[in-house]
């Protein structure tokens, strides 16, 4: 034990790791000669696919599959991973006529792919083939073929699937990230694929979703004295009440800020109507607006409270900051 201690600290294992970077990073350049008509034709059939994308692999390429299947889901082109082994017992009836099977084998020999191939060829369904061997038999079968032969893995044993995965890995990404483009998918469709993400709240997530309405709603007249309205300010626990004319139209908010300066001016709290210490040019938002928008204005602003008026500028709502960041909008 202390023998391969010693052993251990005299290796240079930054050494090491630059060889195994090195490896894969010539691979992946390499990559550049593969991007030909065999990949263009793959496009084709992908952005053709009236179905789903079905990809699969077993091993480190079903780690791969999984990863692949996932990237095509979130931009836009329909996809799941099958597991070849599960296929074989039932779950081949997961596949359609009217799909696409994207196939990863380094190899080109496994097994269990190869055994679903006449059931593919039976429905007519597509293959693309992501092999390192042209001449193997799910590359041979295959509809089209994509090369993805290395030099060398990074394992020193040539064992260890390492530089063959990260070549699947960008293959399958430029082919994902193509399709993309050709579908013209926008950062709102990425979005709608992310909803519980940062991305998605930012991007869809509206006022209405979120703002305070009904009863919960602060609000009092314009002749309202200083002294009831303290008191609807306090009850909403908004920090906050909007101010309307006789015609319900808003007139201004009377918030905690106006409240200290309030404090400081010599006024009957309760003789004196609200409309004469309140914010009159007061900042408003419409419900359809994105609720990142609404954290940009209070930001402008330096605001907390923003008043969510309709087309005739009747107060509906309010939106405040504490809102804002529950809904994870930052």
């Amino acid at each position: 034990m202390e023998q391969y201690y010693y052993k251990e600290l005299a290796m240079d294992f930054c050494k090491l790791g630059l060889a195994v970077v090195e490896i894969e990073a010539q691979a992946v350049s390499e990559l550049n000669q593969r991007i030909d008509q065999h990949f263009e034709n793959a496009c084709h059939l992908l952005l053709k696919c009236q179905g789903r994308v079905v990809v699969m692999g077993m091993g480190k390429s079903g780690h791969i599959a999984g990863k692949l299947a996932a990237t095509f889901a979130s931009t836009g082109t329909p996809a799941f991973f099958l597991h070849p082994a599960e296929a074989s017992h039932g779950d081949f009836g997961m596949i359609t006529a009217q799909d696409v099977v994207v196939a990863i084998s380094n190899s080109g020999n496994t097994q269990e792919i190869i055994t679903l191939l006449p059931l593919l060829k039976r429905l007519r369904v597509p293959l693309i083939a992501l092999t390192g061997n042209p001449q193997s038999p799910i590359a041979q079968y295959a509809d089209i073929h994509i090369n993805l032969s290395i030099q060398q893995e990074a394992c020193p044993l040539g064992l260890a699937p390492t530089t063959s995965t990260t070549v699947a890995l960008v293959m399958g990404d430029a082919l994902a990230i193509a399709l993309l483009q050709a579908r013209g998918f926008s950062v709102e469709d990425f979005a709608r694929s992310h909803p519980g993400g940062t991305l998605g709240k930012r991007l869809l997530l509206r006022v209405e979703d979120i703002y305070h309405q009904g009863s919960e709603v602060p609000i009092v007249t314009d002749q309202t004295s200083i002294s009831d309205a303290l008191i609807e300010v306090t009850a909403k626990k908004l920090g906050m009440t909007c101010v309307v004319n006789q015609s319900g139209g808003l007139s201004g908010i009377y918030t905690d800020g106006d409240i200290r300066r309030t404090l400081t001016q010599q006024v009957d709290i309760h003789t004196t109507p609200i409309n004469a210490v309140m914010t009159s040019n007061a900042k408003t938002i419409k419900p359809d607006i994105l609720a990142a928008e609404a954290l940009a204005l209070m930001q402008e602003y330096n605001i907390t409270s923003l008043v969510v008026i309709n087309h005739d500028n009747h107060p509906v709502g309010v939106v405040h900051l504490h809102d804002l960041l529950r809904a994870g909008v930052y």
